[in-house]
């Protein structure tokens, strides 16, 4: 699907990235990287920059303290993040949530709250459960009632 502007040099709203990586390879610190340059990309929004953060302590990160920096400029409509989890553990994850939202930022995140990995659902898709989930109770057999 092509942008809607592919015919004008509009430019969209500034994000930055945010991406908490601890005991990551590179390879999946570029995979990451791209994610979000291609959220960006197909929701026509401006990745203005990327900030990682590596460390795992509870103490203020430069990483984070740079991006509310970044957050405070006039131009900048929010953050965008590969999930949730990249806030940090949930101590941690909700003041920084309220934190951007108190900035006035939208918090972008590639997969949403609830979307599962394709790992979730095993090697052959969703099971029986999650389909009785959406579709209901699975049926009763009918019985048999010619005598």
């Amino acid at each position: 699907m092509e942008p809607l502007t592919e015919h004008r040099g509009v430019s969209g709203p500034v994000v930055y990235g945010y991406l908490r990586l601890v005991r990551v390879s590179p390879a999946r610190q570029m995979a990451l990287n791209e994610a979000l340059a291609e959220y960006c990309r197909q929701h026509e929004l401006t990745l203005s920059g990327v900030f990682t953060e590596r460390d795992t302590g509870n103490e203020p990160s430069a990483a984070f303290t740079g991006l509310l920096d970044v957050l405070e400029l006039p131009d900048t409509y929010g953050v965008v993040l590969p999930a949730a989890s990249h806030l940090g553990p949930k101590d941690i994850a909700a003041p920084r949530q309220a934190r951007i939202a108190a900035a006035g930022a939208r918090l972008l995140l590639v997969r949403g709250p609830g979307r599962r990995r394709p790992a979730d659902h095993g090697p052959t898709g969703p099971g029986p459960a999650s389909v009785r989930r959406r579709f209901g109770p699975a049926p009763t057999p009918a019985l048999d009632t010619e005598t």
